[in-house]
């Protein structure tokens, strides 16, 4: 297990050194997954998944600390606004949830009265307290598979609707159909184009239909209007 200190040179690094207390929260949640779960830190391997209920700071120190990374496909961001993580051991699939303790900002001010204010104290204090005073610690149950979600090397296919790659099985089958998720059930995003291409045939999987659309390739958020 490495130093705290390493692992937070580690985060910092990532944000032109700069070092905030979201940051060592996230590296004391994985140390403490690592200490639960019986597991060395930072992890060589891919044995440990976390998944992370929100973006920031938070997922660099824990990714300092633990060795998962969504870059490695051992990380997935499920953004619920929560300072939390479920760090999952894929070979006995054991899952431990931490979060924050509730009393942890009020705690911080007594491990640190000579910050000047709340943010240098948590940030001080979050390094020496006591795991069990800092974070909560529940063992869940996965609701979701984590061999699908890892998914196998080299499964790939092609959305019959927009024509491009879907890799990890994560494509929709419906109705004989391949579909990638954008296309089946609407996208993030628009595409924008103009009405003097000519109309292709596009199929909508939740009104069993095949209908027209203006463009060289269909607009996922245009068949959501479909339905």
């Amino acid at each position: 297990m490495q130093d705290l200190q390493v692992l937070l040179s580690k985060s910092a690094a990532r944000h032109r050194n700069h070092l905030c207390p979201r940051q060592v929260l996230g590296a004391r949640m994985g140390l403490y997954a690592g200490e639960l779960l019986g597991l060395g830190l930072p992890q060589s391997d891919k044995r440990m998944f976390t998944f992370i209920e929100t973006d920031g700071c938070l997922v660099d120190g824990i990714a300092a600390a633990t060795g998962c990374w969504v870059g490695n496909r051992t990380m997935r961001v499920i953004d619920y606004g929560k300072s939390a993580a479920t760090l999952v051991d894929t070979v006995t699939e054991r899952a431990i949830r931490i979060t924050p303790h509730p009393q942890s900002r009020t705690r911080a001010l007594e491990y640190a009265p000579g910050a000047p204010d709340r943010w240098h104290a948590q940030l001080a204090a979050y390094q020496i307290m006591p795991s069990e005073e800092l974070l909560r610690a529940q063992e869940v149950t996965l609701n979701v598979s984590l061999a699908a979600m890892i998914s196998r090397h080299g499964m790939r296919v092609i959305c019959e609707q927009c024509g491009e790659d879907v890799i990890n099985e994560r494509e929709v089958r419906w109705d004989g159909h391949i579909l990638c998720r954008a296309c089946a059930d609407g996208a993030y995003y628009a595409i924008q184009t103009t009405d003097d291409r000519p109309p292709i045939l596009i199929y909508t999987r939740h009104s069993h239909e095949l209908r027209f659309c203006h463009s060289e390739r269909s607009d996922p958020g245009t068949a959501r209007q479909g339905r």
